[in-house]
């Protein structure tokens, strides 16, 4: 397909791993040197695009069409994803003695969770391609969003899931017209199904970081999050971490505004945090030195569905993000999570998720460890709604109150 270049400055493709460029056009998966992800690299320099552009356009994720890879606006498939609001929790700092603690609900996405940016730009790009058919593994959030943008794009659709995943998640793919698969295991064994289906490349494999576009989806989180600060950052980014692909990509925008000249030049770039749950903890095994890497690592499953993520390909972009960042990754308990939810709700009127629930405990955890100080800006990237956990956490309020 041969298309005009009319706003991205996309230049192309670059393996992760070794940095051997890769042609940007057409369907791709992993790197063919490296079987590593791709990442996108564009053509950036100061001025080539100004904060004065973004004024009068429309509060979405798109407002940043230059950074992201979708070469003719008229492929972008949108549901007006993007641009959430950033709250200030007064209450929690004033109970907690803090400076400033500020969220950013992804809930309010379409869809109720972040999974919307990645998935928007994953099926845009699906479009732009020609490909007909996506397939996904998923704990949940991801294969809902999907289904949708396929939905809205016009495409086939197959989620694959695992079985415990609350009903709520399978009756909404089913309702976007998506076939649902469902198997026993954690997202991983759902990895290994979706393998199976598509052994002769039939579908669109979009996977986490296994196409080079959900996480240009989700890096625009990072641009939300300097924008709406009026191009400050806070000190620390607490990010719930499964996949890991938000916190790669925010990571990725800092960098991207930094060479643009969006950011002033002495502006520190946050700490990363990684928040895991204990029973699926293989970042902060990794990080700790407890193992080489997490590629035999054996999760169990968690409240939080979107953090049962075992053995993520992105585990050495994450491991570098935090190295770099100067950030850490920490683990919290299910009845710590079920209370961080709890507390936002009863303080601050936000219904997060569990992964929600467990940044909040995760930043009360550093707080006592000294890791955090009550002085620092620390911002908690709520990653979804907790409507759709109904069914998790019914019967359990109790014990977090």
């Amino acid at each position: 397909m041969n298309l005009t270049i009319t706003s991205s400055l996309l230049g192309n493709l670059h393996c992760s791993r070794c940095g051997i460029v890769h042609d940007p056009c057409g369907r791709k998966t992993l790197s063919t040197c490296c079987q590593a992800p791709l990442l996108c690299q564009y053509v950036l320099d100061v001025g080539s695009v100004l904060l004065s552009d973004l004024q009068a356009r429309p509060k979405s994720m798109w407002r940043y069409e230059e950074l992201l890879p979708v070469i003719q606006p008229q492929n972008q498939v949108s549901l007006g994803e993007g641009y959430t609001p950033i709250l200030t929790l007064n209450r929690l700092a004033s109970r907690y003695n803090l400076n400033h603690i500020t969220l950013k609900d992804e809930g309010l996405n379409p869809t109720g969770s972040f999974k919307a940016r990645g998935l928007c730009m994953a099926i845009s790009k699906a479009k732009e391609n020609g490909e007909r058919a996506c397939i996904i593994p998923t704990a949940g959030n991801a294969g809902v969003a999907m289904a949708a943008y396929c939905a809205r794009a016009g495409l086939e659709a197959v989620v694959v899931m695992p079985r415990h995943t609350p009903d709520a998640f399978k009756e909404e793919c089913i309702g976007y017209g998506a076939q649902l698969i469902e198997v026993d295991g954690l997202i991983n064994d759902c990895v290994a199904k979706v393998q199976e289906i598509n052994q002769y490349d039939a579908y669109f494999d979009v996977s986490t970081l296994k196409e080079p576009y959900r996480l240009e989806g989700k890096k625009t989180m990072g641009f939300e999050i300097a924008e709406q600060l009026n191009w400050q950052l806070p000190d620390v980014i607490m990010y719930p971490t499964g996949g890991g692909t938000g916190l790669i990509g925010i990571w990725k925008a800092f960098h991207e505004m930094k060479a643009l000249g969006w950011l002033p030049g002495n502006v520190a770039l946050p700490r990363m945090v990684a928040v895991q749950a204990e029973q699926c903890a293989p970042i902060v095994a990794s990080w700790q030195g407890e193992q080489v890497n997490s590629k035999q690592y054996v999760g169990r499953p968690t409240v939080a569905n979107g953090l049962a993520v075992p053995r993520p390909i992105g585990e050495p972009l994450i491991l570098n993000t935090l190295l770099e960042s100067s950030g850490t990754a920490i683990s919290v308990s299910e009845d710590d999570m079920l209370e961080g939810v709890s507390e936002l709700c009863r303080h601050e009127g936000v219904f997060v998720a569990p992964e929600g629930g467990a940044i909040w405990a995760a930043t009360k955890k550093l707080l006592r460890l000294g890791w955090l100080r009550p002085d620092d800006h620390i911002l908690l990237l709520n990653t979804g709604s907790g409507q759709k956990y109904l069914d998790n956490i019914k019967g359990k309020w109790e014990r977090s109150l």
